[in-house]
């Protein structure tokens, strides 16, 4: 049944219905109206001369063809293309009757010819502007301009046929321009007359100094007048397209001068040569600037200084590097000093703050350039840097065979490496001036933390190039390393995390420092995104930590050259690396910890091999000392229970363990003692809470120590072999089973018995002897009423199976014997009997089967 609203209720429902409808009627005629409105003035307003046409308004239907199709092009493209194409055959066709038929007239009528046609071609667009035809007068106004440049090439050609055609093209360029600059002013309704005049501008000065005999330092010099002047009109100018060709060109004869600048200051031969190359530069770099702090873009502004910072320092240290042609080495710390000054340029209180365009781009600008010069100059140091890192792995080839000279001085990498001092004193330059810069930040700023970081490394780069630069013996060689080694786990272990949560922008003023202009104020912290700073992270001590560690492993290298050096300083490594893991094993970051643990277990076993090899011992008996390492790395282990270096050590001790095996791995009864007395360290590791799971890796251990030491005395038995892993994997099932008394016994019990049960049935079906068959069927036998018993699967099935090929392989010549005194067809008929049983009995064999099955899915 319908249940219909009582009337007042139902009448209140028709009232709110119609006046919604109501609404959305009123909505819908105003946006009617609109819509209207649209349209015509839409169909008032015309086509715009140049450029895409002009969007139709939201729902109005797409203009159709006469035939009722949609067209695929709108009218001001179509108009357009036609007077592209228009103007172009119009100039192609006047260059052909310039070139090609010109002999046909004479010279009144050839200069008729050209003179009205140009004056037309120009002066038509003065009558298309006034009747509106825009994109008709850019057409015509564009062959005026082609025409120009033909009467100029038919006044070479009749006039002054003898004249060079550099220097002729070099005026008439400079004619053009001005003609074609004074008709784009006279109608600055057109766009392409000023522009057209930009670019015949670019080619003048060269071309005159080409046709000239100009020397090169002089075509340099026209290229940047020509870029200054470009870059003076694109500043200057209003119109758009006249700027963006002043812009282009001043970037294309900019870069031209540039390079050609760069070259020569490069090629020079002599003080004069230097000086002009320098000059040059020094003029790229003086407009480069102008253009920085005149624009108003930021990129363009950045981007000028940074090339006029680096121009500076090319023109700064062109003269005085060819002073130095004798040590081209000391060149990099030139150029490093006049990056260093353009950076206090960038930097010194009254360099200018106020700039007209934000955020002092000009002086980060100028900024960047002076931090690329000390980036370029530490890329220079890096060949020697890893040739003195590196080169001592050479060594681990020549154990103690002596100091070859070469790798003290870097010839065995067999490149042609810099002057090391100039290397160190281009390396402490700009230690000193990341110092200052992290000086200048602050603490508690958070750059402070990466700008001491890579002072730091260049610092340790710097020192551990010293010794070889200053061509010291061996020994101070060392000695020096040794104690950079002790000195920067001093730093790491003394130096304090600086936490970036307090820095609220109190600090020093660090902005100038970074090339930021003007610098932050206390208003503008560096903050994360969120609004709060996270703590940062000990990155000095971090990197001292490494580098430490790089440091000892080059050395530990160098060692290797003789006896004494190796002992001493394996001795001093391990003992740095554990005083320093003892200094930081309490910080809040247990990461410094871990790599000094780490590096004293390493240099610890390298110095228990050293101490083996330095007494005579062989590989072998080395491994007995080795192992102390595993040793005392399972008692620090065991002392340190939860702490995060536990599991540091407990690492170290296992490669050390590792080592001892395989230098043990010649000698299989010194193998077999080591691997039980890694067993024993493992045994001893499992007694705690934390590390049950050792227990399996000492049951594997002294199984392979078993196995080892059977293989020595030539045991051939596989049950020698296999009843230990039986023994211990049944142990190890037992105790699942108590903990888990829902466990599988496959999973329990099964790998422990066919450790044994099947290499052994495999021995028994080869074995022509009775004993194994005997002993292998009464273990199966007892296997299978223990699981019978216990109602276990696994021993159930294993046994069963083992017992059931055990007696078939007991009777197998039995039954050959049989088959071969039965007569031939008697085999055939036994197997038509068999198969008649099956078939009549197939139901109630399928019924057995899946009884059978249910009573071992019963079994565990």
């Amino acid at each position: 049944m319908t249940n219909f609203p009582p009337p007042a209720e139902e009448l209140r429902a028709l009232d709110l219905e119609l006046r919604q409808l109501d609404a959305r009627r009123t909505q819908l005629l105003a946006r009617r109206a609109w819509l209207l409105g649209a349209l015509q003035a839409a169909s008032r307003q015309p086509a715009p001369a140049w450029g895409p046409p002009a969007p139709r308004a939201w729902g109005a239907p797409a203009p159709t063809a006469a035939n009722g199709s949609r067209p695929e092009a709108g009218a001001p493209g179509v108009q357009n293309l036609l007077l592209v194409l228009g103007g172009g055959l119009l100039t192609i066709a006047a260059i052909a009757f310039t070139v090609v038929s010109w002999g046909h007239l004479g010279i009144t009528g050839r200069s008729a010819v050209l003179g009205a046609v140009t004056l037309a071609a120009l002066g038509v667009p003065v009558l298309l502007l006034k009747s509106g035809l825009r994109a008709t007068a850019e057409t015509v106004a564009g062959l005026g301009l082609a025409l120009t440049a033909l009467d100029a090439y038919a006044l070479h050609e009749l006039a002054l046929p003898g004249t060079s055609g550099t220097g002729f093209t070099a005026a008439a360029m400079a004619v053009l321009a001005v003609v074609w600059a004074a008709y784009g002013l006279w109608l600055r309704e057109l766009r392409l007359p000023l522009p057209s005049a930009v670019a015949a501008v670019q080619l003048p000065l060269f071309l005159w100094g080409t046709a000239a005999g100009a020397g090169a330092h002089t075509l340099t010099a026209a290229l940047l007048a020509t870029c200054a002047f470009d870059a003076a009109l694109a500043l200057r100018t209003d119109d758009r397209a006249t700027r963006i060709a002043a812009a282009v060109g001043a970037l294309v004869t900019g870069a031209w001068g540039v390079l050609a600048a760069g070259w020569l200051s490069w090629v020079v031969s002599d003080l004069p040569d230097a000086a002009g190359a320098s000059a040059l530069l020094a003029l790229a770099a003086v407009i480069a600037f102008a253009v920085a702090y005149r624009v108003e873009h930021t990129g363009i502004a950045f981007g000028t200084a940074l090339s006029g910072g680096l121009l500076s320092v090319a023109a700064l240290g062109g003269v005085p590097a060819e002073m130095l042609t004798g040590a081209p080495s000391w060149t990099v710390p030139l150029y490093l000093l006049c990056g260093l000054a353009v950076g206090a340029v960038a930097l010194r209180p009254w360099a200018p703050a106020e700039l007209p365009f934000p955020d002092g781009a000009f002086r980060r600008g100028l900024a960047a350039a002076s931090a690329t010069v000390p980036a370029v100059a530490v890329l220079w140091t890096l060949p020697s840097l890893a040739v003195a890192a590196l080169g001592p792995v050479n060594l681990a080839d020549a154990v103690w065979s002596g100091v070859p000279s070469d790798i003290l001085d870097g010839s065995a990498a067999g490149v042609p490496l810099p002057d090391g001092a100039a290397v160190c004193v281009t390396l402490a330059a700009v230690t000193g001036v990341l110092y200052a810069l992290a000086r200048r930040a602050g603490r508690q700023h958070a750059r402070y933390q990466p700008l001491s970081a890579g002072t730091l490394a260049i610092a340790w780069a710097t020192l551990f190039l010293l010794p070889s630069a200053l061509s010291l013996p061996y020994a101070a060689v060392v000695a020096a390393q040794i104690a950079l080694t002790a000195g920067l786990l001093t730093v790491a272990a003394t130096t304090r995390t600086t936490d970036a949560s307090t820095n609220t922008g109190t600090g020093t003023d660090t902005g100038a420092a970074a090339g930021t202009g003007t610098g932050a104020t206390a208003a503008e912290p560096d903050a994360s995104p969120l609004g709060t700073t996270p703590r940062s992270l000990p990155v000095l001590p971090l990197t001292a930590h490494l580098l430490a560690l790089g440091t000892s492993l080059s050395i530990a290298c160098l060692a290797l050259a003789t006896e004494a050096a190796t002992l001493a300083t394996l001795a001093a490594l391990t003992v740095l690396f554990a005083l320093s893991c003892l200094r930081t094993a309490r910080s809040e970051d247990p990461l410094p910890a871990q790599i000094s643990a780490g590096g004293a277990f390493v240099y610890a076993t390298g110095l228990a091999g050293a101490v083996g090899g330095s007494a005579g011992w062989a590989h072998a008996s080395t491994a007995l000392l080795v192992l102390v390492v595993p040793v005392a790395a399972a008692l620090l282990a065991a002392r340190l229970g939860r702490h995060p270096l536990t599991a540091v050590v407990e690492c170290a001790g296992a490669a050390a363990g590792l080592l001892a095996i395989g230098l043990a791995a010649e000698d299989p009864p010194m193998l077999a003692l080591v691997l039980a007395l890694c067993g024993v360290v493992c045994a001893g590791t499992a007694v705690r809470d934390d590390q049950r799971s050792a227990g399996y890796a000492a049951g594997a251990l002294f199984v392979l120590a078993t196995w080892v030491r059977l293989g020595a005395w030539e045991v051939r038995t596989p049950e020698a072999y296999t009843i230990p892993v039986t023994v211990l994997a049944l142990a190890v099932g037992v105790l699942r089973r108590r903990r888990d008394p829902e466990a599988s016994s496959w999973v329990a019990y099964g790998p422990g018995l066919a450790a044994t049960l099947l290499p052994s049935l495999v021995a028994a079906w080869g074995d022509g002897d009775w004993p194994r068959p005997l002993l292998l069927g009464a273990a199966a036998f007892v296997i299978t009423l223990v699981g019978a018993r216990q109602r276990l699967q696994a021993p159930l099935v294993l046994g069963g199976g083992v017992l059931a090929l055990v007696a078939l392989h007991e009777l197998a010549p039995y039954i050959v014997q049989m088959v071969g005194a039965l007569p031939r067809w008697l085999p055939p008929a036994l197997a038509g009997l068999v198969l008649l049983a099956l078939g009549a009995t197939y139901e109630q064999r399928l019924r057995d089967a899946r009884r059978m099955r249910d009573a071992l899915g019963k079994l565990r």
